[in-house]
């Protein structure tokens, strides 16, 4: 196999100390065993900053609060998170000198939990799931009531805060600079916001511009009904505001034993990988260079890197357990005409994108209580 091809680095950073280590992340090219000889595509490998791509909007939307007045000098952060924008607001509450209590859930990888507590964040832990909103739901209550409980404390809000969107323009200049023509960018969705943001940017630089997002079977966010969910760090059991579903040309459900089977083929064959949102989006990226006329330049964000995922996707025991390894997927995704046609259990597209609310009649006030 030829050795895969890696561009970028470190140069001009944002400056010196702990905020210069965010950005300026390479792209790697990624071919066989995923696409045939020939074909392949680029993927943006955030898993080099320090904590993952949420290193940007953590940052982002710290400094931006604190120069409206929003978050006082020393006061505290406080969000609900699955885990990695958790370690952006935790370098920024180190960087900037504000304490960072993150409220999660019993998903939380433990591994994930000590490096947080490590990086001095406080970490609360709701005990039950909202009957409806999930666990995504509860979080946001318990974050309602510590905000109330600490004057002068401040929530980033990432489902709904625009700052979160406006903190990718930096990475969308770097995929036009290293890259230099784009025609599909692939992102896994959870909160919108690198999809949003991303693609807003580059569409600008390339009007014809195919966004193509990737989310998880069980989540709400392209109007699939919410169910329990494996995979953390895309996904949603709520519907957040910065997902700009006028962007995307289509979406990609993907399951958890997909997202299994890439992350491990991709770990063996360019010692490059991540967790449940890096196998899932080379999944469909690999696809769309299988599919897609010869030539077309495919660009796929990899939000972060395979360190918190050694006792679930990488741990055989904990795979197999969840029935991860019985297959891998198949050659292509069955198509659906309406995002709400029928539940997929498995890897499945739609080329019809639309926000669900107006499939279902609510209200953006009534989808986000």
């Amino acid at each position: 196999m030829p050795t895969p091809a890696v561009t970028g680095g470190r140069s001009d950073r944002r400056g010196s100390g702990m905020p210069g280590l965010v950005g300026n992340t390479p792209v790697l090219h990624i071919s066989e065993p995923l696409t045939p000889p020939g074909r392949g595509f680029w993927a943006k490998l955030e898993g080099r900053n320090p904590g993952g791509i949420k290193d940007r909007p953590g940052l982002h939307m710290v400094e931006r609060a604190r120069a409206r007045g929003d978050l006082p000098s020393g006061g505290r952060i406080i969000e609900s998170t699955s885990g990695t924008l958790g370690l952006g607001l935790a370098l920024a509450g180190m960087v900037h000198g504000h304490p960072v209590t993150l409220v999660t859930d019993p998903g939380l990888e433990p591994s994930m939990t000590r490096l947080l507590t490590a990086y001095g964040a406080g970490i609360d832990v709701v005990p039950e799931a909202h009957p409806s909103g999930g666990w995504q739901q509860a979080r946001r209550d318990r974050v309602d009531r510590l905000l109330a409980e600490h004057p002068g404390s401040w929530c980033p809000d990432q489902y709904n805060n625009p700052d979160n969107t406006a903190a990718y323009l930096p990475l969308a200049l770097e995929l036009a600079g290293q890259l230099r023509h784009i025609d599909i960018l692939v992102c896994s969705v959870g909160t919108g916001g690198h999809s949003a943001g991303v693609s807003r940017v580059l569409r600008q630089l390339y009007p014809e511009l195919r966004l193509v997002g990737v989310d998880t079977i069980g989540s709400t966010i392209f109007g699939q009904p919410a169910r329990p969910r494996l995979m953390r760090g895309l996904g949603s059991s709520i519907y957040p505001r910065n997902v700009a579903y006028d962007q995307f040309s289509e979406v990609h459900w993907v399951a958890p034993g997909e997202a299994v089977w890439t992350c491990r083929r991709l770990a063996a064959s360019h010692y490059a990988t991540g967790g449940w949102s890096v196998g899932a989006v080379a999944l469909v990226a690999g696809w769309l260079a299988r599919t897609e006329p010869a030539g077309t330049r495919i660009a796929a964000v990899f939000p972060d890197g395979p360190q918190r995922y050694l006792e679930t996707v990488y741990d055989d025991e904990y795979c197999a357990a969840h029935g991860l390894l019985d297959a891998p997927p198949a050659d292509a995704p069955e198509t659906v005409r309406r995002l709400d046609e029928k539940e997929v259990t498995a890897w499945s597209r739609c080329a019809r994108v639309v926000d669900p609310l107006t499939l279902r009649g609510a209200t953006a006030q009534e989808a986000v209580r």
